[in-house]
């Protein structure tokens, strides 16, 4: 049988409405949607016990970013725990942050996933930026108090 027999009995394999192949494991990491990595976050914040946590869509209003992730921890030790528990566990589901920038000693620190950008602070820090009167006009997805 030549090869050209052979392959014409094989089955076609599944295709997507856009013509493309379905694939047979899910998605890498580095495909996960942005509001998918941007709610984990706020879960990962949220175990550090991080306070006043917002999460913004600024996909509208921007190209820096899809959504913002705000939060604040009421030490520089809280705002290191925060960080490193976000990096870490993200890490070990396979995304990793672009950059980071600042640190805790600062009371500020940014961690930036691409389309999700985090700003972790110190409740004086986060009062005298005030990230969330300046992106005003973004969505409110959700906020934990």
């Amino acid at each position: 049988m030549t090869d050209a027999a052979a392959s014409s009995r094989m089955p076609a394999p599944a295709r997507q409405p856009d013509g493309l192949p379905q694939r047979e494991k899910p998605a890498p990491a580095s495909e996960r949607a942005p509001l998918d990595i941007a709610r984990r976050i706020v879960e990962l914040a949220e175990d550090k016990k991080a306070a006043e946590i917002v999460l913004l869509d600024l996909g509208s209003l921007t190209t820096m970013a899809d959504y913002f992730v705000i939060c604040s921890g009421g030490s520089e030790r809280q705002l290191d725990a925060i960080t490193d528990g976000i990096v870490e566990s993200l890490r070990a589901e396979g995304v990793r942050p672009i950059g980071r920038e600042g640190v805790a000693a600062s009371h500020w620190v940014l961690l930036d996933f691409g389309s999700v950008i985090v700003h972790v602070f110190t409740p004086p820090e986060r009062d005298f930026y005030g990230l969330e009167k300046h992106w005003s006009e973004a969505r409110t997805i959700l906020r934990v108090q």
